[in-house]
């Protein structure tokens, strides 16, 4: 059960989102037990942003949000593809980029928890 949210300062064309949607998708596939079949993803653009202390022109911030435990070796393999999409699709520097991950053992769907 997996939630991906992007917010950047980045406009986001139309056919961006679908290739990052893709990407999401794939990346996901990273963390052992997850897959796109049950991942959600939010994409929030052209969201001012201010970054080191100034007005961020192309920054993003991801939170991934997972059921379960994860392992440090995947979200670090998560992280560089992340980072790779990010800067083959908008453009935005690895070095501008922060990514939360947030392991959680409550997770509700469908009208019930798991």
């Amino acid at each position: 059960m997996p939630m991906i949210a992007l917010t950047t300062s980045v406009r986001i064309a139309d056919n961006e989102k679908e290739l990052l949607k893709e990407g999401l998708g794939h990346a996901i596939t990273l963390l052992p037990g997850k897959s796109e079949n049950s991942l959600m993803i939010s994409l929030s653009d052209d969201t001012p942003m201010y970054f080191r202390g100034k007005k961020a022109r192309e920054a993003a911030f991801l939170e991934v949000s997972c059921f379960g435990l994860g392992q440090p070796r995947a979200y670090e393999e998560m992280t560089g593809e992340v980072c790779r999409l990010l800067e083959e699709t908008l453009g935005i520097s690895p070095a501008n980029v922060y990514i939360k991950y947030t392991e959680t053992v409550h997770w509700g769907t469908d009208g019930r928890n798991l």
